[in-house]
């Protein structure tokens, strides 16, 4: 954050912006009360600090066909610097692959997977199989979304 700190302004900003990004900064600013030039000063600071990273529109995957939801578990016997850039660089060709977390604990990897069916979930599997030595996969299939693409807690 490069000794930026974060304000009660700056956090009403943040939760507005995940609430709904694609307001205007005139509106912004009013729902926070502060002036738009103030609003303008702080997003762009917020951004220069690394905290804002772009805008993205919150999509009905179901709405789309994907109506599979997967997290894959991955161990793996290679811990090497080489290896996890191999394995990186394969794992972000795959689209469907929508967040990818290096754990701790009996697993290595994380991998939430979003696709159409089960066969279309198989080609991810292959795919994913198909350029790097894993131990072992196991794949959990999530039956209902109860929550999903919370904002983060500010």
């Amino acid at each position: 954050m490069k000794d930026r700190i974060i304000d009660q302004i700056d956090r009403s900003l943040l939760r507005e912006l995940q609430r709904d990004a694609s307001q205007s900064q005139r509106d912004l600013a009013e729902r926070v009360g502060i002036s738009q030039n103030a609003c303008w000063r702080r997003l762009r600071a917020l951004d220069s600090a690394g905290i804002l990273q772009g805008s993205s529109a919150r999509i009905d995957r179901k709405a789309l066909g994907l109506g599979l939801v997967v997290f894959v578990m991955l161990r793996t016997r290679h811990h090497s610097a080489d290896w996890l850039d191999d394995f990186r660089r394969h794992v972000q060709t795959i689209p469907e692959v929508v967040d990818f977390f290096r754990i701790g604990g009996d697993y290595d990897y994380l991998l939430k997977v979003v696709t159409e069916s089960m066969d279309s979930y198989d080609a991810v599997y292959q795919r994913l199989i198909s350029k790097v030595e894993l131990d072992s996969v196991t794949s959990y299939f999530a039956m209902e979304a109860i929550t999903e693409q919370r904002p983060l807690p500010l």
